[in-house]
């Protein structure tokens, strides 16, 4: 089992906003050094972007577009030890916030990712776009420096057609460790239990769960980032929203096919 990932979350659950699935989870993830940087956006552009039957999930009737770079570890089938060199890499990603009928999750533009073998399980067993990139991360005691230049054409058909994108960034935490309260903005960016993603059409959801998030106010150097033009998003002038985490163990159930409350499929 993975050596150093933390069981215990498990065991703490009153603060999700439903139950846990039923069934057993099936992988463990462990997230360290992310920085969340927020735009605010234009509703309709980002409308345009998010595929039916998905719905865009508002804070107070404002649209926000998010660019987290960080890096894994623990990252492995329940059951089976995480390994050094297929187990931990850096991670990037391009999100927004949708909800598909009662339950709120996020939605992925991109992920990026430096290992080979995770772009391509997370391609085929989740839909899920991710891309191959070159990444660099130094851990200073408190500054991050990362980098990620996506490569693209190494992996997939799909691959070869992504969009050319960078992110530069130098970044730390500046404030205490908070919770986000509920209904308070930094809650509604964070604190998300599911992703949802569309293949062929077909929505799916894939439920998580993690310890609320231990936030702090972060400073960033942001010295390059391509990645909402990437997907075709341009973020506006404003200076991001900053929060920084230390660190997330987290667990992932299957994916799961979506109905409609009808019964009828999505």
């Amino acid at each position: 089992m993975p050596g150093d990932f933390n069981y215990r979350i498990l065991e703490e659950t009153t603060h999700r906003p439903w139950p846990m699935p039923d069934g057993p989870w099936i992988m463990s993830q462990t997230w360290h050094n992310l920085l969340f940087a927020h735009w605010r956006i234009d509703v309709q552009l980002l409308v345009s972007k998010v595929p039916h039957p998905l719905q865009l999930d508002l804070f107070d009737q404002e649209a926000w577009l998010g660019v987290v770079p960080f890096r894994m570890t623990n990252v492995a089938p329940r059951g089976v030890p995480s390994l050094p060199w297929v187990s931990a890499f850096p991670e990037l990603n391009v999100r927004t916030y949708v909800r598909f009928e009662d339950k709120p999750g996020v939605y992925f533009f991109s992920l990026d990712a430096g290992n080979p073998l995770a772009v391509v399980a997370a391609r085929t067993l989740f839909h899920l776009p991710y891309y191959l990139a070159a990444m660099q991360v130094e851990e200073g005691s408190e500054t991050i420096h990362y980098n990620s230049e996506r490569t693209g054409g190494s992996l997939s058909r799909a691959e070869s057609r992504a969009a050319p994108a960078k992110l530069t960034a130098t970044y730390r935490p500046v404030g205490a460790v908070f919770q986000p309260k509920p209904g308070s903005l930094e809650h509604f960016l964070t604190e998300r239990y599911c992703l949802y993603t569309v293949d062929g059409g077909r929505p799916y959801r894939l439920e998580i769960h993690h310890l609320p998030w231990p936030l702090q106010v972060a400073e960033a150097d942001i010295a390059a980032n391509t990645m909402p033009e990437a997907a075709g998003l341009t973020p506006p002038s404003m200076k991001p929203l900053l929060h920084f985490a230390k660190r997330q163990d987290v667990v992932a159930w299957p994916l799961e096919r979506l109905t409609s409350r009808t019964g009828t499929e999505a």
